[in-house]
């Protein structure tokens, strides 16, 4: 946030002029190529949740007429949804909301949108998760979620995947997060910011959590398969609740706002790399953004789409979180973090800043990037 700030653009203009600083030149490629990696990160991230937004679509409208409770199968669905070219009208859908809310600007739009669909998010899975807790064995859920393994805290996987989901989760990408700093006044304070952004990630997971898992373990069945969570296991659950058609629209407009406001964070890097680099119109950058997207995400539908998240999360994102540290601890002026961050804070920081930010997070960034490749991914 505070390096998008200070530098009064999005990735590929604040890596540029961090390098163009550093190497004393007016224009230089290595900014330009650096910047471009955590847009490219974003860009593809979003081609995958585009896909997925229209999985979601397809499953609240199923909910809205009925047919998800009563003659429907969620596998066959799930299954002809998720096969090639399966989902091209509602994947379709999904891109021309997110680019339509956009299309208004940051305060207008995204932010209009964030206001509302993020508080509704957490209404409607308070109200589900109370009403998942009186299912007959969902305790059994709670134990699985908050009992914990000890053991697991020697297997240095378990550290790269959570460290791999935080950065996964946080937008610690490089690219998001610093478009939506270069829109911050300089009397805001990030390192709260940052706190709430933190807090409120982890708030939403727990939530969603305990929604899905004890219902998963009310219903006897797998806690850990996947996509089919959201969209077999969850409406097989449901579909044999009092009320499930309700239940059922609820669960999937709460899933549609979280993944709405994530999707379009996603596509706001690519669009303002596009405004700010060459100058055009929020439009003309929507309209080819969104193009983009769309052509590109008839190819991903099917079987490409899992080897393609997983390549954009595993090389690139990572990637990109590594590049911003290094940029802006490193490359910049030594003074400069201190200095973007404190803007705005009612108190400085501490000895601490340097140290944590420099040494323990950038070599955390290089250990998650390395170990990620290695393991496979954040698991």
């Amino acid at each position: 946030m505070a390096f998008g700030r200070a530098m009064h653009t999005g990735p590929l203009g604040a890596f540029k002029k961090a390098f163009d600083k550093k190497l004393n030149k007016k224009d230089s490629k290595t900014g330009t190529v650096v910047g471009l990696i955590p847009v490219i990160g974003s860009l593809g991230i979003a081609i995958g949740y585009s896909v997925i937004i229209g999985w979601i679509l397809k499953f609240l409208w199923d909910s809205i007429t009925g047919s998800i409770v009563s003659n429907e199968d969620p596998v066959q669905v799930f299954s002809d949804l998720s096969g090639n070219f399966g989902s091209i009208p509602w994947h379709m859908l999904g891109l021309i909301i997110a680019l339509f809310f956009m299309s208004f600007g940051i305060a207008k739009g995204i932010e209009k949108v964030n206001k509302i669909m993020m508080p509704a998010f957490y209404v409607l899975f308070i109200f589900l998760a109370i009403r998942i807790a009186l299912l007959p064995g969902s305790g059994a859920g709670y134990v699985y979620m908050f009992k914990p393994d000890w053991s697991a805290m020697a297997n240095p996987q378990t550290w790269v995947y959570a460290m791999g989901q935080a950065f996964f989760s946080l937008s610690l990408a490089g690219s998001g997060t610093v478009v939506y700093g270069s829109y911050l006044k300089s009397d805001v304070d990030v390192v709260s910011s940052a706190k709430y952004v933190a807090i409120f990630d982890t708030l939403a997971a727990l939530l969603a959590a305990l929604v899905i898992i004890p219902a998963v373990f009310a219903y006897g069945m797998e806690p850990n398969s996947g996509p089919g969570l959201l969209f077999i296991t969850m409406p097989s659950v449901i579909r044999s609740i009092p009320f499930g058609q309700f239940f059922a629209i609820l669960f999937f407009v709460a899933v549609l706002f979280a993944g709405m406001t994530s999707l379009v964070n996603l596509l706001e890097s690519p669009v303002e790399a596009l405004q700010s680099r060459f100058n055009w119109s929020r439009k003309s950058a929507l309209i080819l953004v969104g193009a983009a997207a769309a052509a590109v995400g008839l190819f991903v539908e099917g079987d490409i789409l899992s080897p393609w998240m997983d390549v954009i999360s595993i090389y690139i994102i990572p990637l990109g979180a590594l590049l911003a540290a290094i940029t802006m601890f490193w490359i910049c002026d030594k003074r400069f973090a201190r200095n973007a961050v404190q803007l705005g804070c009612s108190k400085p920081l501490g000895r601490w800043f340097e140290p944590m930010t420099r040494y323990v997070f950038c070599g955390v960034a290089l250990a998650v990037y390395i170990l990620g490749i290695f393991f496979g991914g954040i698991g």
